[in-house]
Order: structure tokens, then C-alpha cells, then sequence
């Protein structure tokens, strides 16, 4: 791009990000903006004379690369811009906030011989990266990571069982579970970003299904109800009325008076949750810890100087040699401790 050659795709690009920016939010109008530009602009590069003697790999680089640029540019102007998706994000999030305080594998009729609680957290950490990135690659990678913990500790488990390979009908409800224990913020409006700005032609096969799969996990927890788990809808709504007492307290801090004290209808159960409330409050979790410096990093732009002091992050493979084993070993057992330490204190 730096050619003299390529001076009329560069007048182009920023002509576009101009043009755009200057415009009012519409998703469907900016999707297909977004999407015509893209499909153009690679079929100019593939007749321009600096990349007709690429090779696919090299012109689907280039075309990855664009998108990344084009898209992390216009990022504050495009994603949950649309204040109907920044309401379904906010409603989403405090439901799932609510089913996750009572949800377990077997409401979701997940067989005992794939239930893996611990080993699900490395799933649920690939999915709580989402908001980091701003590309809809990288963003789109996070579920695919996702998605391919859970299918390898779905198929090791079929296998130490001596089971047949599991499928769908497997593999949807586990992610669904991991969804709502992973609870990422915007999850809603980062499934629209996918499905809005990542290229059509690239949204296929593997990443296409797990995708789909994806939206159907989000759909289900967004009409998910009592028929939905095999639970009686009394008592779906008790649970649910329960788990918003404890995350939002059943104290009336004002006055000083519990709720508990002024109606009958609070059961001995709930008024045992009320004293979690102070250390709820006062402790949150790991996860939110975590959130809320993701957003903060996001929101601040600077990712790679957070990041600078730990130089190994950015490395490949082939970069590390055997010297480089002792640091990295002390890094993590460093890490771990803190990182154990931490969620002890926290109470998690």
C-alpha cells in the first residue's frame, strides 16, 4: 500500500472512512456499505499489477488485513451505536446475571459423562476476550476458540467413556452453559458485529457453524424460561426473584431497613442471601475484576503499552528459545499465585 501505484486504494480507503464517519448510524445501510466496499476493493487488488502475481494466501492477507484496518477505524462509529441492540445488550446481561446464580449442566440435560465444570473455565475465558479486540476476526476468533475447547473435552470425554463422538445435540448445550457462566458484556451487539462487518466470503465452514451455533446459545437464553430447562415456571421465577436479591441486595441502604422486615412474602432462604449482600457488594468477582479492565483497555486505545512490560506476549513459537524456558516457567508459577491469591480474597 505504500507503492506510489497504490496511491489511488489508499485515496480510496480514507475517502471511504471519511464518508462514512460523517453519516448517521444505520446498521443494515452501514452493513451493506461495509460489505460492497470490501468486495470491491479485493477484486481491484486482484487486478492491480502489485498483487496479481499473489497467491490466494497472499491475497486473502491482504484482504484480511483491510478489513481489520477498515473496521478497527470505524469501530466507535459502528458497534452498539444502535440504541435498540445497546438495550437488548443490557437486558441480555442482567438475565444471564440472574441464571447463572442457579443453573447446572443437568437443567440443560447435559449427560453426567460430559460434565467438566473446571476444564469449561478455559472455554469461558476464550468468550470473555470478545470485547478486547475491535476487528470482527479477532472478535469472530474468541467464539471459534471457544467452541473448540468444548468440542475437544466433549470428544475426549466420548472417548475415555467409550462413547460415540458427540454431536450437536452435545455440543449446543455446553455452550450455552459456558455462555451463561462466561456472561461477556455487549454479547448481543458483538454477535451483530460479526454478522454485520465480517466479509460474507469468510464467514463459512467451520467458523460458520460454530457461529450459528453461537446465535442459537444467545437465543436461547434470551427466551429462556422455566419449559426451557424442565423447571417449573413458580419456581423459575422464585429462582430468578432469589438471584436478583442477591445481586442487587435486599437492603434498602437509605433507611437501613431490610425489605425482609416490611414483607411476609421473603422466605428464611432469602433472608439467609441478604447477609451475602455486604460481601457481595463489597467483593465482586474475578470475572468483573476482569471485565472492567478489558472495557478500560478497550475504551482507553492502548493496548499495546498495557501490555509492553511483558515480552513474551506478542511471540511466536520459532521466537523462544531453550533459554527462554526458566523466565517463562517463574512468569507463570508468578501468575498462578497471584491470580489463586486473588480470587481467594475475593471469596471466588
Amino acid at each position: 500500500m505504500r507503492h506510489p501505484s497504490a496511491a489511488e486504494f489508499v485515496r480510496a480507503i480514507k475517502t471511504f472512512i471519511v464518508s462514512f464517519s460523517n453519516t448517521p448510524p444505520d446498521p443494515e445501510k452501514d452493513s451493506s456499505s461495509v460489505q460492497q466496499f470490501l468486495a470491491n476493493m479485493e477484486a481491484s487488488f486482484r487486478a492491480h499489477p502489485l498483487w496479481s502475481t499473489g497467491s490466494e494466501e497472499e491475497l486473502d492477507s491482504a484482504g484480511e488485513g483491510l478489513e481489520k484496518y477498515i473496521m478497527t477505524k470505524l469501530f466507535p462509529r459502528v458497534f452498539a451505536s444502535h440504541q435498540p441492540d445497546i438495550n437488548l445488550d443490557d437486558q441480555l446481561h442482567e438475565k444471564i446475571s440472574l441464571i447463572q446464580q442457579f443453573i447446572k449442566p443437568e437443567q440443560l440435560d447435559i449427560q453426567p459423562i460430559y460434565q467438566n465444570e473446571t476444564s469449561w473455565l478455559l472455554a469461558q475465558k476464550e468468550l470473555q476476550k470478545i470485547n478486547i479486540y475491535k476487528a470482527p476476526r479477532d472478535k469472530l476468533v474468541c467464539i471459534l476458540s471457544c467452541c473448540k475447547v468444548i468440542s475437544n473435552l466433549l470428544l475426549n470425554a466420548s472417548v475415555n467413556a467409550d462413547e460415540s463422538p458427540p454431536g450437536a445435540d452435545e455440543f449446543l448445550p455446553v455452550l450455552i452453559y459456558v455462555t451463561i457462566k462466561a456472561n461477556p458484556p455487549q454479547l448481543h451487539s458483538n454477535l451483530l458485529y460479526i454478522q454485520r462487518y465480517r466479509r460474507e466470503s469468510r464467514l463459512v465452514g467451520e467458523a460458520a457453524y460454530f457461529f450459528t451455533n453461537m446465535l442459537s446459545a444467545e437465543a436461547f437464553v434470551t427466551n429462556m424460561d422455566g419449559k426451557a430447562i424442565s423447571m417449573d415456571e413458580m419456581e423459575f421465577q422464585k429462582n430468578m426473584e432469589s438471584a436478583q436479591a442477591v445481586i442487587y441486595g435486599l437492603s434498602d441502604y437509605n433507611t437501613g431497613q431490610s425489605i425482609s422486615e416490611n414483607s411476609e412474602s421473603i422466605t428464611e432462604k432469602e433472608k439467609e442471601k441478604e447477609k451475602e449482600v455486604s460481601s457481595v457488594k463489597k467483593n465482586p468477582s474475578v470475572s468483573d475484576l476482569e471485565h472492567k479492565g478489558a472495557e478500560m483497555i478497550v475504551k482507553e486505545g492502548n493496548v499495546i503499552e498495557e501490555f509492553r512490560n511483558f515480552p513474551y506476549l506478542y511471540s511466536e513459537v520459532g521466537d523462544l528459545t531453550v533459554g527462554d524456558v526458566e523466565d517463562l516457567l517463574d512468569g507463570y508459577k508468578e501468575l498462578v499465585f497471584k491470580y489463586v491469591s486473588l480470587a481467594k480474597g475475593l471469596g471466588d
